[in-house]
């Protein structure tokens, strides 16, 4: 009898260990990865404040910002940004405003200069802006508004998108699913 009480002890201790040693792997692979080392970044202003009105439709010149990123991941073939107000949503839809959206840019760029015009080159690929023109928008919320959140988010991707030029956002989204390997964003609040 009580050899078979060690043999029951022993199966049951042997039992919750390896219970325990399966819990314990479970916990560790569900651990969040570490935080992404990809940021974005701007020289126009710092992260969360307010956008100089030089970048904003407070200004009749509003130029785009320069934007530069670093630490991209690896398998990074190219990039794509958006830039958008998420504090707007036209005609009550679930799309918030889209200021500005442009694809094709190198792996090997990190940084995109100040005043881009809607026709650049150089591979970088634009689409339409809540305007239905290709470029830039400035931010312009409604004045006496709260200030409005812009974000500009980049996408880091394994390949390099096939999408023509005057796309939309939902054309370039669409694009893009299944092939962003990183992404970062950059904060700038804008009220008049």
């Amino acid at each position: 009898m009580r050899s078979k009480l060690t043999v029951l002890l022993t199966v049951l201790v042997c039992l919750l260990l390896a219970g325990s040693a399966v819990v314990a792997a479970q916990q560790q692979a569900a651990a969040p990865p570490p935080p992404s080392k990809f940021k974005l970044m701007s020289s126009a202003y710092a992260e969360g404040s307010m956008i100089p009105t030089q970048y904003s439709c407070a200004d009749p010149n509003a130029a785009s910002p320069a934007l530069s990123w670093s630490n991209p991941p690896a398998a990074a073939q190219s990039f794509a940004v958006i830039f958008h107000d998420t504090d707007a949503a036209p005609m009550k839809g679930v799309m918030d405003v889209t200021h500005w959206i442009f694809w094709g840019i190198p792996a090997s760029a990190t940084s995109v200069p100040a005043g881009v015009k809607p026709d650049t080159s150089d591979g970088m690929v634009q689409g339409v802006n809540i305007r239905k023109v290709n470029g830039y928008q400035p931010p312009c919320p409604p004045p006496g508004a709260t200030p409005h959140h812009y974000i500009f988010e980049i996408y880091a991707l394994d390949t390099t998108l096939d999408l023509a030029a005057g796309s939309s956002r939902a054309d370039l989204l669409k694009a893009m699913d299944g092939h962003v390997v990183g992404k970062a964003s950059y904060l700038g609040l804008f009220g008049r």
